[in-house]
C-alpha cells in the first residue's frame, strides 16, 4: 500500500479522501491555489503545496505544477477526485510517465469514454443498447441537421468531449435547431475546449439511471448496484438515491450487467459508473463517468463499503476485495446544498458564509463539505458547498431522516438552494417516487413558489431581532431598550422591508414587553434571546424562532418558511433609491459571452441582452422592462467584475 498520497481537487471530495487515507495510515498531501491558502482541505492534510493563481486553468489544471508538488512531497500515487484532471487522459499518462500512480483507470479507458461518440460506437459493437442519433465526424451544419431530421423532432444536442450538462440543447422543432446548435457549440468550447456535438432522440420523461462499477488489475468486474439521479437543474444533478426506486427487477439486472459489459469493452479499471437513460421498459446507454462520482456516499451508505478504500487498494494492485455485490441494506438520499438563487434561474452566489450550521453526522446521517462558517464562496470554483446523506430501513424514513436535517441548516451571507431542497424532499410526487429529469421542471412553481408576504409572527421576531441587545443590557443609558422614558413610557419605530412591502412599526413600550400594531389590530410583544434564536411570546403564545442576523438582514425561519427582512433606517433612503434604476450590471464576475442589442436599439421586457459565463453556468442578462439601449459598457470575451455596467436602459419615451 502507498505510504503517501497527493489529492489533486480541493472542496469537499478532498476533504472526503484525506479522511480515508487518514483511517487506512496513509499520508494525504493537498494542493491549493492562491484562493484556497486557507481552505479546509489544506488544513486536513498532512502537506500542502502551492500550484498557482486562483483560476483552474492557471493551478488546479496545471499538470506540471501538480506532478512537481507530488515529486517534491515523495507521493507514490495521485488521487484526482472528481472534475478538473479527473477524466484527463493526458493526465493520467503524465503521472505514468514521471512513475507516480494514478488512482483511476488506465487512459485508454478514459479516452474512449471520454468521446460520447465514440464510446457510443463502443458500447453498440458490446451489445449495450444505446439511443438512436447520430455519432459521425461530420460535424458541417448541413448535415448535422439532416442527421436531425432523420432522426426526428424532439432531438437533444450533446456536446461530445464532457458531461455536467454543458453543451446539451434540447431541440423541439426544426426551425430551432440552427440556434440551438450554435450556442450547444460554444458551450462545449469554453467547457472543455472541443465544439464537437452529437445528436440524440429526446426522450420525453426519462429517468437518470446509473451503475456503480469496479474493476481490479487481475481482471475482475462487478458493479454495486444502480442509483437514481433524475432530479435536476441545468441538466446537473440535485437529488440521488441508491437504490434506484421501482425498477422491475428484469430491467435492474439487465442495467447491472449492461454496465459490468461496457466496463469490461474498454479494459477498465478502478471505479467508474455507467449512465442510462431509462424509460418504461427501455434503458439506453448515456454515458461512463470514467472516475468517482459526486452522488458515491449513497452507493457507500447502503453497502456499507468505503468507495475510495477501494480505489486505493486496486491502484496498489490488490484485487478486489469482494467478487460480488453485496446485498443493499436500507434507502439512501443525498442532496447538493449549492450556493445559488433558485428565484433567479439558479444563479451561483458568491460572498462569505456568515453563518454556517450544519446537523451533526450521525450513523443515519452523513455531511460532506469543504467549507465552515467564515469561509468564502468564491467565483472561481463551482458553488456546491455541502452534500447531505440520509439513510434509512426504507426509502419514506430515507426521505424524512433528510428533511429533519434539511430543517437543521442556518445560512447566511449568501444565497443557497436550501428552501428549494427542503420543498423537494418534502413534495408528494418525490416521496411517491414519481420522477424523471424533468421533475424541477415540471414542480417549479411548487419548489419555487411566489415570494409569500412575511406573516406577523415574522414582523415580530424581526422587529424584536432590532430592539433587543446583544448580550444583557449595555451600560449605555443613551442605548437602552426598555422604553424608559423621563416623563413617561416610550416607542420605538422598526421599519421591516418584505421585498417591495415596507411595515412600519410602532412599538410602544407596555410592561416588560411592547404593544404593536400587527394585522389591522393590537398585539402584545415580548421576548428574550436563546442560543441562534428568538423566544418571542406574541399574545401570550410562546415561540421559539430561529433567527439569523447578516448586517441589515434577518432571516426568520418559521414551520411554513422563512422569510428574511431588512431593517431600514426610518431617517435614511432605502439602497438604490437614489440610482437610476436602467443600468444592468454584472451580478458576479465572469466573461462575456455575447452581446445581443445595439445602442439605439428597442428592447421588450424579458428579452436577452447579453450571455455572461460565470462558475460554469452561463448566466442571461435580461430586459427588467421595455426600453432603448442607451449604452453598451462590455464587448464579447471581455472579462468582468462584478457590478462592471453590462446594458444601460432607458425609457421608451
Amino acid at each position: 500500500m502507498f505510504r503517501t498520497i497527493l489529492i489533486a481537487n480541493r472542496g469537499e471530495i478532498a476533504c472526503r479522501i484525506i479522511r480515508t487515507a487518514r483511517r487506512m495510515g496513509i499520508r494525504s498531501v493537498a494542493v491549493f491555489s492562491e484562493a484556497d491558502a486557507r481552505a479546509q482541505h489544506v488544513a486536513l492534510a498532512d502537506a500542502a503545496y502551492p500550484i498557482g493563481p486562483a483560476r483552474a486553468a492557471d493551478s488546479y489544471l496545471r499538470i506540471d505544477r501538480i506532478l512537481e508538488a507530488a515529486r517534491a512531497s515523495g507521493a507514490e500515487a495521485i488521487h484526482p477526485g472528481y472534475g478538473f484532471l479527473s477524466e484527463n487522459a493526458g493526465f493520467a499518462e503524465a503521472c505514468a510517465a514521471a512513475g507516480i500512480a494514478f488512482i483511476g483507470p488506465p487512459p485508454a479507458a478514459i479516452r474512449a469514454m471520454g468521446s460520447k461518440a465514440e464510446s457510443k460506437r463502443l458500447m453498440e459493437e458490446a451489445g449495450v443498447p444505446i439511443v438512436p442519433g447520430y455519432h459521425g465526424e461530420n460535424q458541417d451544419e448541413a448535415q448535422l441537421a439532416d442527421q436531425a431530421a432523420r432522426i426526428g423532432f424532439p432531438i437533444l444536442i450533446k456536446a461530445s468531449a464532457g458531461g455536467g450538462g454543458k453543451g446539451m440543447r434540447p431541440v423541439l422543432r426544426a426551425e430551432d435547431f440552427a440556434a440551438q446548435l450554435a450556442g450547444a457549440r460554444r458551450e462545449a468550447k469554453a467547457a472543455f475546449g472541443d465544439d464537437r456535438v452529437l445528436l440524440e432522440r429526446y426522450l420525453q420523461k426519462p429517468r437518470h439511471v446509473e451503475v456503480q462499477v469496479f474493476a481490479d488489475m487481475q481482471g475482475s468486474t462487478l458493479h454495486l448496484h444502480t442509483r437514481d439521479c433524475s432530479v435536476q437543474r441545468r441538466h446537473q444533478k440535485v437529488l440521488e438515491e441508491a437504490p434506484a426506486p421501482d425498477l422491475p427487477p428484469a430491467l435492474r439486472a439487465r442495467l447491472h450487467d449492461a454496465a459490468v459489459a461496457a466496463a469490461r469493452a474498454v479494459g477498465y479499471v478502478s471505479a467508474g459508473t455507467v449512465e442510462f437513460i431509462v424509460e418504461g421498459d427501455d434503458a439506453f446507454f448515456m454515458e461512463m463517468n470514467t472516475r468517482l462520482q459526486v452522488e458515491h456516499p449513497v452507493t457507500e451508505m447502503i453497502t456499507g463499503l468505503d468507495l475510495v478504500e477501494w480505489q486505493l487498494r486496486i491502484a496498489a494492485g490488490e484485487p478486489l476485495p469482494l467478487r460480488e455485490a453485496p446485498a443493499p441494506q436500507g434507502h439512501s438520499v443525498e442532496v447538493r446544498l449549492y450556493a445559488e438563487d433558485p428565484a433567479q434561474d439558479f444563479r451561483p452566489s458568491t460572498g462569505p458564509l456568515r453563518r454556517f450550521t450544519l446537523p451533526d453526522p450521525a450513523p443515519d446521517l452523513r455531511i460532506e463539505s469543504g467549507v465552515v462558517e467564515g469561509d468564502a464562496i468564491t467565483p472561481f470554483y463551482d458553488p456546491m458547498i455541502a452534500k447531505l446523506v440520509a439513510w434509512g430501513p426504507d426509502r419514506g424514513a430515507a426521505l424524512a431522516r433528510l428533511g429533519t436535517a434539511l430543517d437543521a441548516c442556518r445560512i447566511a451571507g449568501i444565497t443557497s438552494n436550501l428552501g428549494f431542497l427542503q420543498r423537494l424532499v418534502a413534495h408528494p410526487a418525490m416521496r411517491a417516487a414519481e420522477l424523471d429529469t424533468g421533475f424541477a421542471g415540471r414542480f417549479a412553481a411548487d419548489l419555487q413558489p411566489p415570494a409569500r408576504p412575511a406573516p406577523a409572527l415574522a414582523l415580530a421576531a424581526a422587529a424584536l431581532e432590532a430592539l433587543l441587545p446583544a448580550a444583557g443590557m449595555p451600560a449605555d443609558p443613551w442605548e437602552r431598550h426598555d422604553g424608559w422614558r423621563l416623563q413617561g413610557g416610550g416607542s420605538q419605530l422598526v421599519l421591516l422591508a418584505d421585498g417591495e412591502a415596507l411595515h412600519r412599526l410602532r412599538l410602544v413600550h407596555a410592561g416588560a414587553g411592547w404593544r404593536v400594531a400587527l394585522d389591522g389590530g393590537d398585539a402584545v410583544l415580548a421576548g428574550r434571546r436563546l442560543d441562534g434564536a428568538l423566544q418571542v411570546t406574541l399574545d401570550g403564545a410562546i415561540h421559539r424562532i430561529p433567527m439569523l442576523r447578516d448586517g441589515d438582514a434577518v432571516q426568520v425561519v418559521l414551520p411554513e418558511g422563512a422569510w428574511t427582512l431588512r431593517l431600514r433606517d426610518a431617517y435614511v433612503p432605502a439602497e438604490g433609491e437614489a440610482v437610476g434604476q436602467g443600468r444592468l450590471a454584472a451580478p458576479i464576475p465572469g466573461r462575456v459571452v455575447q452581446v445581443l442589442v445595439k445602442e439605439g436599439e428597442s428592447v421588450s421586457r424579458g428579452q436577452v441582452l447579453a450571455v455572461l459565463e460565470a462558475m460554469k453556468t452561463e448566466l442571461r442578462i435580461t430586459a427588467p422592462a421595455d426600453g432603448v439601449v442607451a449604452h453598451i459598457g462590455c464587448a464579447a470575451g471581455d472579462s468582468v467584475e462584478e457590478g462592471t455596467e453590462i446594458v444601460t436602459l432607458v425609457a421608451p419615451d
